[in-house]
């Protein structure tokens, strides 16, 4: 980025943007809703961790509801917020509101089917995790069973929440597999299908 001062932001335009993103997650938090709107990284491993923590902190039984928009990504990343929001006791709400892929199917199916939303024009996408494996022959090979166990645990989980066999997950998920919202409350990952937030 050029440090010529003709396109760097005016400070007062830094400080308008901070104060902007300081008053939106403050509502959120109010709010007690976490928005999962990006790639799966450790970044978002990391602050949804955060915020669940703090948000335990102030209420232990009032139930967070969790906004899923996400093209997926790291799937150690997907697992380890899966396990975040099993972890912390309150109930978790969990929303489609746009794409639901990969990893991020793991995050969506951590709030029971009861609490699982999808808003109508939401897409969701199965399929199994996918690495750029590079060193030894030896160090491939570790990978490459590595990779075979996580899409099998991938499968286990998704089987565990939908009510289908881990053959049928395992054949679906083979390849990408698409599903709209009715397709997906069909094969069990939507427990509703909602138009406006009084339907949930």
């Amino acid at each position: 980025m050029s440090d010529d001062p003709r396109f760097m932001p005016a400070p007062e335009e830094e400080k308008k943007k901070d104060d902007d993103s300081a008053f939106i997650g403050r509502r959120l938090f109010r709010a007690r809703t976490i928005l999962v709107s990006e790639a799966v990284t450790p970044k978002l491993a990391r602050n949804v961790a955060a915020q669940l923590i703090a948000l335990q902190d102030a209420d232990a039984e009032s139930p967070i509801t969790l906004y899923v928009n996400s093209p997926g990504g790291s799937a150690d990343c997907g697992f380890a917020i899966y396990d975040m929001l099993r972890f912390v006791r309150p109930p978790i709400r969990s929303v489609c509101n746009g794409l639901c892929a990969s990893a991020a199917v793991l995050i969506y199916l951590s709030a029971e089917r009861k609490r699982r939303y999808s808003l109508p024009n939401s897409r969701f996408l199965l399929h199994q995790p996918s690495t750029q494996m590079m060193g030894s022959a030896s160090d491939i090979e570790i990978n490459a069973l590595e990779i075979i166990n996580l899409r099998k645990r991938y499968n286990e989980i998704v089987a565990a929440e939908t009510g289908k066999s881990l053959d049928q997950i395992t054949k679906d998920a083979d390849r990408d597999f698409w599903l709209s919202p009715p397709q997906a409350a069909e094969y069990g990952l939507v427990g509703k299908i909602v138009k406006s937030h009084t339907e949930m």
